[in-house]
């Protein structure tokens, strides 16, 4: 048993742990990116740093062991700084979005992209729902609104917008169909007073919100790998089936794990704004596993090596890997295979452990 000091207050610890682990237990919170139990450790994202007293230096507290005599400033100030700076570095080569343009710039922040993929499955009640919960007003922001959303369409530039505002209509329309038969088709104009008060209360507005940053022609047709329709176009939506063929061509610009990402988290921890020149280290570019539904996005990926140790020991089936070095190392398919010859079985234990959106499951 060796003892170890952390925020000046001294801690039991066994041979062979961590600071982390020491920390952990003690009730210290420490911010991770790059660890998980279980897993072996590999320092990459440094966002878990702490000071050693003794020595005046930093150390990567995943990785770094507890040694008898040890004092450790876990929680200080400059530890502080120095993790914010390692979150800013992560985000300067981050080029992902963690809400969609149309969401972002709508006055009541609707979950368009949500929304659009329940229409897609077929999914009625749950995009009732979904419009149900979001509808705070006696009427639906649409009904005014001058359509932020569809100019915020990154489809606009491609072909058409989608047709939000009219899915988002009908969808709203439906919900006060169903629980008052006796109102009309067209519902009572909403006051324009009404719709700047709403503008002003968007929910995204308090979130910290990364942003890819300026788009070649190349990468902006990317996105047009998850739209699932044959093109068909509905402006006018006249029943659920329009709705859900309209919305197949929506192009998912939102990130998938906007709701439980670690770097997204860790950020608004620190207060930190999304750096507005962004390092193009990796272009946007989507992979898709046709067998297991994989989907990878190197753009999106912060290095930290998750997903590749967490398949060391399959023998049976290639996994993802480092290729290059330095700077311009990225996670890719081994050199010898195609994509779709990976993750045969671990698809979802590699998703499981990625702390952004880089890994997702195509829907």
């Amino acid at each position: 048993m060796i003892k170890i000091k952390i925020d000046n207050i001294i801690h039991n610890a066994n041979e062979g742990q961590t600071i982390l682990d020491v920390a952990s237990k003690a009730g210290i919170q420490i911010p991770t990116l790059c660890h998980k139990d279980g897993i072996e450790h590999y320092s990459s994202c440094m966002v878990c740093m702490v000071k050693n007293n003794k020595s005046n230096g930093y150390v990567p507290s995943c990785s770094a062991l507890a040694e008898d005599g040890m004092d450790i400033d876990a929680s200080g100030e400059d530890v502080k700084s120095i993790r914010k700076k390692a979150v800013e570095l992560l985000l300067s080569e981050h080029r992902a979005e963690c809400e969609a343009p149309c969401r972002v710039v709508c006055p009541a922040g609707y979950n368009i992209p949500l929304m659009n993929r329940l229409l897609i499955s077929g999914d009625i009640e749950k995009a009732l729902e979904l419009a149900r919960s979001e509808v705070t007003t006696p009427e639906i922001v649409c009904i005014t609104c001058p359509g932020y959303c569809e100019n915020a369409c990154r489809r606009k530039k491609i072909d058409l917008p989608v047709s939000i505002r009219n899915i988002q209509l009908y969808v709203s329309q439906s919900i006060n169909k169903y629980k008052h038969p006796e109102i009309s088709e067209n519902l009572a104009i909403n006051n324009s007073i009404e719709l700047k008060r709403i503008k002003n209360t968007n929910p995204l507005r308090n979130h910290f919100s990364s942003r890819i940053g300026k788009l070649d022609d190349n990468e902006l047709k990317e996105w047009l790998k998850e739209c699932t329709g044959n093109g068909t176009r509905f402006r006018e939506i006249m029943d659920f089936k329009s709705a859900g063929s309209e919305a197949e061509n929506c192009m998912h610009c939102d990130c998938r794990a906007s709701d439980n990402c670690k770097l997204r988290k860790t950020a608004e921890e620190f207060s930190i704004k999304d750096p507005t020149g962004k390092l193009t280290n990796a272009p946007i570019a989507k992979k898709i596993n046709i067998k297991t539904g994989l989907i990878f996005e190197n753009a999106k990926c912060i290095k930290c090596g998750l997903c590749v140790r967490v398949c060391e020991d399959s023998k049976d089936e290639p996994a993802l890997c480092f290729l290059n070095r330095g700077f311009i190392s990225i996670i890719s398919e081994p050199l010898t295979e195609e994509f779709d010859n990976i993750l045969k079985t671990k698809t979802d234990v590699c998703i499981e452990v990625c702390p952004t959106g880089a890994l997702g499951k195509f829907k």
